[in-house]
């Protein structure tokens, strides 16, 4: 498992997606709503790491708001290798530089993060599902674009590392 620094999006943009897994789900799809004993939720992370330290992460971000009220424009819906089924938001400047930001204050204080997470290599994204069966992915990439678009506002973030039960609130 690892760790990871999410942005938590609005109370609509979250039920969409929500409603959103059931749809996968009734089509045979494991969505991240089956994940974690249903505590998964939307979610696009700026980071993730093997292991976070809270309070190594918490002194590296001390004054930047995490959770700035950044507006995502979720317009497509991707696959990663691997079978991993994602929407994603238009990469605006705003939300690049956010990244950005978030990303050099943790190499700053020599935290390592995931490469595919790096600026420049970084998709940002709301994973969906993560085990789609080959022969149903497009007809779950079809009902993704069903949804789409979906306009959210981040309202919030933490840090949260699921296996060893962490999830800490950041400004």
């Amino acid at each position: 498992m690892v760790a990871a620094l999410e942005l938590y999006l609005d109370p609509d943009a979250t039920r969409r997606i929500r409603v959103l897994w059931d749809a996968l789900e009734a089509e045979g799809v494991q969505s991240m709503r089956s994940l974690l004993e249903q505590r998964h939720r939307p979610h696009v992370s700026l980071a993730v790491a093997p292991r976070f330290d809270p309070e190594q992460v918490a002194e590296a971000l001390r004054g930047t708001l995490v959770a700035a009220p950044l507006r995502l424009d979720f317009q497509h819906a991707g696959q990663f290798v691997g079978r991993v089924l994602w929407l994603g938001p238009t990469p605006t400047p705003e939300l690049l530089a956010h990244h950005r930001l978030v990303h050099d204050r943790l190499a700053a204080a020599g935290i390592g993060l995931v490469e595919h997470y790096q600026p420049g290599r970084w998709v940002p994204h709301c994973t969906l599902s993560m085990r789609v069966p080959n022969v149903l992915m497009a007809a779950a990439v079809r009902r993704c674009l069903e949804v789409l678009p979906i306009s959210a506002t981040v309202v919030g973030a933490a840090l949260t590392d699921h296996a060893r039960g962490i999830a800490h609130p950041l400004p």
